[in-house]
């Protein structure tokens, strides 16, 4: 499939932060032209916070930084109606690291546990729904460690059973997706908190995460 500005690949994120996802993409619309892309929703809010969505600090970078797509916020992704969002190629997921991260409290994401991780299990109604060519999950490494790796091979067997009549990632484009990935990396790696983390002496194990 080619993905071009009058077939754009369309895009929605969970989670979005201030959606490093999208600037990676527009680097790769910047090192290859014919490619472009839209936001169709994004989903950010802090249901710990005491201030309205638009005030919330996360909110107002994204929309700094989009502003095109400022009104397309689905906000709390626990009450989104999929069935009245347009239709999208490729979903990037994530959920709070907190609850993984090994700076963090480690609490876990077990499926109705009530912790902020835990909301990765609502990703399933909008695959449910939507049909997306293509799943990228974002998240810290402990994900995967020996503490967690129970659970993210549980959220592997929901994403089997979900994808059996949907391509996931095909590979063909797995190359293009690796592309994303590494270049949200490097655009995170070069944020001021991480260089002022490692100037500061932390371990590298602990500025990744």
């Amino acid at each position: 499939m080619q993905y071009t500005k009058n077939n754009p690949l369309r895009v929605v994120t969970l989670c979005s932060g201030y959606d490093s996802q999208c600037l990676a993409l527009n680097r790769l619309r910047e090192a290859y032209p014919d490619f472009d892309y839209t936001l169709v929703a994004w989903s950010e809010w802090d249901p710990e916070s005491n201030v309205p969505t638009d005030r919330q600090p996360a909110v107002i970078a994204h929309k700094a930084l989009f502003p095109q797509w400022a009104d397309r916020n689905l906000g709390d992704m626990t009450k989104i109606d999929w069935s009245k969002v347009d239709d999208f190629d490729l979903l990037f997921y994530s959920t709070p690291c907190t609850d993984f991260s090994n700076a963090g409290k480690q609490a876990g994401g077990e499926e109705g546990s009530g912790t902020r991780s835990s909301i990765l299990w609502w990703t399933r109604y909008a695959i449910l729904e939507k049909k997306p060519k293509y799943l990228i999950m974002e998240n810290v490494k402990a994900l995967v460690s020996g503490k967690f790796i129970t659970l993210f091979r549980k959220w592997l067997d929901e994403m089997y059973y979900l994808a059996l009549p949907l391509i996931v990632m095909t590979f063909c484009s797995l190359g293009g997706m690796t592309r994303y990935v590494r270049a949200a990396m490097i655009e995170a790696l070069s944020m001021d908190c991480i260089r002022t983390a490692r100037a500061k002496g932390c371990k590298e194990s602990v500025v990744i995460n």
